[in-house]
């Protein structure tokens, strides 16, 4: 899963916060890791700096192979609870989404019981 971090101008500690949230994706998202080819990450600043209510925010956009690209976002005052915000609303749209999926190709699966055996 790759993980692509985009910002505004306004937003600071790039190279670091890249690394940080690329280890909480991964983490975060393992179950669906084999089918997210990319996460996108746009992190912004709406007031430039200036103090402010729920200013910064993060919009996550997952590409999933074979569907359309899922996404989620929150705005909170601190850059971290906003990514920590969108990463939780992710995984309800990912459960939501792919969740239902898995769960019907794992029920697919050949069963061990045979039938027929002994009458049963």
């Amino acid at each position: 899963m790759q993980v692509q971090v985009n910002t505004d101008d306004h937003v600071t500690g790039r190279e670091d916060m890249e690394r940080e949230i690329a280890q909480m994706l991964e983490a975060e998202l393992d179950r669906y890791a084999e089918h997210i080819t990319r996460v996108e990450v746009h992190l912004s600043d709406s007031n430039a700096g200036k103090l402010g209510d729920d200013d910064k925010r993060c919009l996550l956009e997952a590409r999933v192979a074979g569907r359309s690209p899922l996404a989620a976002s929150h705005q909170a005052g601190e850059m971290r609870a906003a990514i920590d915000g969108a990463i939780e609303k992710l995984l309800r749209v990912l459960d939501t989404q792919l969740g239902k999926a898995l769960d019907k190709t794992k029920n697919e699966r050949e069963t061990i019981r045979r039938e027929g055996v002994n009458g049963l």
